[in-house]
């Protein structure tokens, strides 16, 4: 680094001569150590899947949960800093409640998400405080059909149809922007998710650290079992995985 550009990086209210907030490009680099995790809207929901990584064979893999629910119909993926994730997780479960408290409806997948920006732009802008080293991928179903966002630790909000954070996400993307369809079944979907994931691993994947979740009009959320997701590796990829 050069010394003119200390007092930039330290500081994450000062912009550098170019127009950069390094700590905020820190962060972004914190998501892309994180591990890889996809979403992908179908005909009449979106599925999400993610990589739990367990480095060690002692490790609980109930203990480590990558993909949570926020109400009936939202769910939520997550790469970068877990302990960071935990405290946007429960903001957005305390919006999604007030929002269904105040107006006697569930919240919007688009108005959550626009929260949970705001709230993560707010840590960009004041002095004693850091970035959120988190990336979300929220998911949902609600009248304007099934949606899928991205928010970056900068605050700021992206839809799409198909989308990778984390790690794998050069490997995944060019998976997704091949073989993506509008209208795809949630089988496809699954399939296509299982077979990108696959793609950004140098290991087989298994069913104990795979996780995945999928939100579906007229259904709650629903986390897959591990027997669930070892049927689908199977029945996908035709691999020997590691059940229960």
């Amino acid at each position: 680094m050069q010394a003119g550009q200390m007092a930039y990086d330290r500081a994450i209210t000062v912009f550098s001569p170019d127009g950069r907030l390094f700590q905020v490009e820190y962060a972004r680099v914190a998501v892309t150590r994180g591990t890889t995790t996809i979403g992908i809207t179908f005909k009449d929901g979106v599925v999400l899947i993610a990589d739990k990584r367990l480095n060690s064979r002692l490790i609980d893999p109930d203990s480590v949960e990558k993909i949570c629910e926020i109400d009936e119909h939202i769910g939520v993926t997550c790469s970068g800093l877990v302990a960071d994730a935990r405290i946007i997780i429960d903001y957005a479960r305390v919006q999604s409640q007030i929002n269904k408290v105040t107006y006697d409806e569930p919240i919007l997948v688009s108005a959550l998400a626009k929260k949970v920006c705001d709230y993560k732009q707010q840590y960009t802008q004041y002095g004693g405080v850091r970035p959120f080293g988190i990336a979300l991928l929220i998911a949902g179903v609600d009248n304007d059909g099934p949606k899928l966002y991205e928010t970056d630790p900068s605050g700021a909000l992206f839809g799409y149809m198909a989308t990778s954070i984390g790690a794998g996400k050069e490997a995944v993307m060019e998976m997704l922007e091949e073989e993506w369809k509008e209208g795809m079944k949630k089988e496809d979907a699954i399939a296509l998710g299982l077979k990108a994931l696959q793609k950004a691993n140098e290991e087989p994947l298994n069913s104990i650290s795979v996780e995945m979740g999928v939100i579906q009009k007229g259904k709650k959320f629903q986390k897959y079992s591990t027997k669930d997701v070892e049927k689908l590796i199977k029945k996908v990829l035709g691999a020997q995985v590691k059940g229960d």
